[in-house]
């Protein structure tokens, strides 16, 4: 699955029954909250208690978008899961830093790293195999907003 808005991209890199690896590109903001909030939702209705998010190559991220992985942070927890950031940039550490987030969103170099963290019974196959998974160009989501 892979899908896109104007400046924003997720990418799913792996998943099981518990958890899914997204990769999560370009800017988190008010342009791309309900297409954030809507694929990660989708994630986590598809029986997904787990999420990683790969968000290294996540070049913004402001209030608007910090409300969005709150919201997803909860929505997890109520599921007795998580939100694991992997690969959190300067940036992104800086705004979780000054809004007192930093502590609700545990934060690992890498995406094996965040994997790790889990129990065995809920990590998916790391590195994915690419035969699972074959290189496509992403496809364009409908364009929202005005």
């Amino acid at each position: 699955m892979s899908t896109q808005t104007h400046r924003l991209i997720i990418h799913e890199l792996a998943r099981c029954d518990e958890c899914a690896v997204l990769r999560v590109s370009g800017e988190l903001d008010r342009t791309a909250e309900k297409y954030f909030l809507r694929t990660l939702g989708e994630s986590v209705m598809a029986g997904h208690r787990h999420l990683v998010l790969d968000v290294t190559a996540l070049v913004f991220c402001d209030s608007r978008g910090l409300n969005c992985l709150l919201g997803v942070r909860w929505l997890l927890r109520r599921r007795e899961g998580q939100l694991l950031l992997a690969g959190a940039g300067r940036h992104l550490v800086s705004l979780l830093t000054l809004t007192g987030s930093a502590d609700m969103f545990p934060r690992y170099l890498t995406v094996g790293q965040a994997l790790h963290s889990l129990p065995p019974s809920h990590r998916p196959a790391w590195p994915p195999s690419s035969s699972a998974h074959p290189d496509e160009a992403p496809s364009e989501a409908p364009p929202t907003g005005p």
